[in-house]
């Protein structure tokens, strides 16, 4: 999972040593995404190769030992207002393996594909009732953790909309698959 804008946005306030940036990163998403030490300590050294953060003093931590002081460059910030400005949008050339495995279903003639749809429309199904469970346990504020949560329902919601329609597509016009 890339941190090294959410790294940079933390920065934007005032410098911090790598393992408060840790810290403050799990808390400000209620611990949805741990990160390791050695995940900060290698995005901090690419954001400082890509000149986007520089190390600046060494400052005296809780722990009694010296600890380095991360912070933003200009061009740090300029990506940051990038980052924030720009969409995200999923890929088009992501490869999924669900749309692959349909389609070879259906080409091959391995698999009676309208089982394979129904198994798969049973399984989100199952995973929506999940994270739905999960939700009702959130309270309603904008956090990550329900943000993400919120994506899982949408995101499992399209797939079951996603299953039937294809489901009623007309199947290819070629018999017992390619050779």
């Amino acid at each position: 999972m890339p941190i090294r804008h959410s790294l940079l946005s933390l920065l934007a306030d005032r410098p911090q040593p790598a393992g408060e940036l840790r810290s403050s990163f799990e808390e400000l998403t209620n611990n949805t995404w741990p990160v390791n030490k050695g995940q900060v300590f290698q995005t901090l050294r690419r954001l400082e190769r890509d000149g986007l953060v520089t190390e600046t003093e060494k400052v005296i931590a809780e722990t009694g030992h010296a600890t380095q002081l991360y912070a933003i460059t200009d061009s740090g910030r300029a990506e940051l207002v990038q980052w924030w400005t720009s969409p995200i949008l999923a890929s088009p050339s992501d490869r999924d393996e669900l749309v692959i495995k349909i389609a070879m279903a259906e080409a091959t003639g391995a698999v009676d594909v309208r089982q394979l749809v129904q198994r798969q429309r049973v399984a989100v199904m199952e995973q929506l009732r999940v994270v739905m469970r999960t939700k009702a346990q959130l309270p309603d504020v904008r956090t990550a953790d329900l943000l993400l949560v919120e994506r899982r329902i949408f995101n499992l919601e399209a797939e079951i909309r996603w299953l039937d329609h294809i489901e009623n597509l007309t199947a290819p016009a070629f018999e017992g698959g390619y050779s």
